[in-house]
């Protein structure tokens, strides 16, 4: 494995060759290997702070760390529960708290490090989520309006990340391949669910692509999502999920 990124207690690393392959899917694993398709894993190093990860991430640990579910009561669990359902995350995020280190499962998506400071709150497109310091505060962002939800494809509740410190994402695509927006009390339209991460303070809708219905018809977009304000928005350049407005047009 070689070491790919790093920002503050993470490390990213990438298997550049996959040895455990057999006859049959030799030639399968070689040409996915040449188009980048690697797996990759994270490794946190904890110095007596604590990372909060997504349950299930966590391949091994080493060192004198304990491990504690982020729920306080059946209450707490029973709304998170409800959350995951909406978010596509998973119900309990497992805190873990020493010195040591931690190694995540290998992925094939690709690894973002995010500081969350930097974006005036963090919102996280349904099930991108894969870790982040516990000092970082976890809420939900519920769409002001159902059109948002049902026509947008970005859903009706989305995971909010606010506070400093890090964060870990997966991607579908790597990080130079996205696009970073700067939008400064502006607007940007976008036809589909490309947008994977944006600023809260954003405000997310989903209008007609003109000021009337025949005109969107004619012009071919019909809906468009949009964000309007002040903030960052992060693209991406394929729709690698499911886009309702196309499916149901």
């Amino acid at each position: 494995m070689r070491e790919i990124s790093r920002k503050g207690c993470v490390r990213v690393f990438e298997h550049e060759r996959d040895l455990t392959v057999n006859y049959e899917n030799a030639t399968t694993e070689y040409f996915a290997s040449r188009m980048n398709i690697r797996r990759r894993q994270v490794l946190i190093e904890l110095n007596g702070n604590s990372f909060t990860i997504s349950a299930g991430a966590m391949q091994w640990i080493a060192g004198s760390i304990s491990i504690a579910a982020d729920v306080k009561g059946v209450g707490e669990l029973i709304g998170k529960a409800f959350a995951s359902k909406m978010t596509k995350e998973s119900v309990i995020k497992p805190k873990y708290r020493g010195n040591g280190l931690i190694m995540l499962e290998p992925t094939y998506k690709h690894i973002l490090i995010e500081e969350v400071s930097e974006w005036n709150g963090l919102v996280v497109e349904d099930g991108l989520f894969l870790a982040c310091d516990s000092s970082v505060k976890q809420n939900l962002a519920i769409r002001n309006n159902i059109s948002s939800a049902l026509l947008g494809g970005e859903g009706l509740i989305n995971l909010v990340l606010s506070g400093s410190g890090i964060t870990v994402l997966e991607s579908p695509v790597p990080r130079d391949e996205l696009i970073l927006v700067n939008i400064d009390n502006d607007e940007i339209k976008i036809d589909g669910d490309y947008a994977i991460a944006w600023s809260n303070s954003l405000n997310f809708t989903v209008e007609k692509s003109t000021k009337t219905l025949i005109g969107s018809v004619a012009s071919g977009e019909k809906l468009v999502n949009v964000y309007r304000g002040s903030g960052k928005l992060l693209m991406s350049p394929i729709n690698n999920q499911e886009n309702i407005i196309k499916s149901t047009s």
